[in-house]
């Protein structure tokens, strides 16, 4: 099977016509709109993890498709590249927070064993199947397809478009565009910092989401923060610190070639 743009489209559209489907079935069930997405997500997700060998295998002619994926690696490199990861998203988060102390923001301990846990299982499980699917199989596939350069863009808007970006005022839409893209670049950037293992990735954007989801809502109180186009208190990468803050981590990347 030769590699070409239908499959790159329609892949990716299978496991999303999964998703939603699945979604559809259980609000037939009369599962509540709140846990449909978390529950349709678990068996799309075990979809994902079963056909990305068959694909990799048919499709790109490797024999080896998680070592290709950057998941298969040694202990020593996986804990490595995850606390590499790990650490530059608690500087990420460490910027960030200050500049919300500056804007007005306090902080509001609301910590609890279950927000923790929460946070936890929120960051593994969207760090590892969002860079499993972008920065392992897309930014693969899309660099078979076009070359490094323009798949390192290409991944990048795709992402930012697959997330909640609308029903914003057209500044605040803008920059939310903007921050998922810096961030696709950037996680991008950091797995090849990595040498192509893609836990690094894992750590920097399961951090984020979990560190944020725990900040928010476990240890800052965020209503007096600042306006939304310069700290987007409900998602730091929407607003100018928070761009400040992923040029300045992919500046250092880059610097580390």
């Amino acid at each position: 099977m030769r590699l070409h743009w239908r499959g790159t489209i329609l892949y990716p559209a299978s496991l999303v016509a999964l998703f939603l489907g699945l979604q559809v079935v259980l609000g037939w069930l009369g599962i509540p709109f709140a846990q449909q997405a978390s529950l349709a997500a678990i068996p799309s997700v075990a979809a994902l993890l079963l056909s990305l060998p068959w694909r990799l295998r048919r499709a790109w002619g490797e024999s080896s498709p998680w070592k290709r994926l950057g998941v298969r690696t040694s202990w020593a490199e996986l804990i490595e590249t995850l606390s590499r990861g790990l650490g530059l998203v608690a500087a990420l988060l460490l910027f960030m927070v200050v500049a919300l102390f500056i804007g007005g923001a306090h902080t509001e301990l609301r910590l609890t064993p279950a927000l923790v846990l929460n946070a936890v299982m929120l960051g593994l499980g969207v760090g590892f199947a969002e860079e499993l699917l972008f920065r392992g199989w897309l930014l693969g596939e899309l660099t078979l397809l076009m070359g490094h350069q323009r798949a390192l863009w290409v991944q990048a808007v795709i992402f930012s478009l697959v997330h909640p970006l609308f029903h914003r005022p057209t500044l605040e839409l803008a920059l939310f565009f903007g921050g998922y893209v810096l961030l696709g670049v950037l996680l991008a950037e950091q797995r090849r910092r990595d040498h192509g293992v893609l836990w690094g990735a894992v750590g920097l954007h399961g951090g984020a989401v979990g560190g944020w989801f725990l900040l928010s809502q476990g240890v800052l109180n965020l209503q007096a923060a600042g306006p939304a186009w310069l700290l987007s208190p409900a998602n730091p990468i929407g607003g100018l610190v928070g761009w400040i803050g992923l040029l300045a981590l992919l500046a250092w990347l880059r610097c580390r070639r």
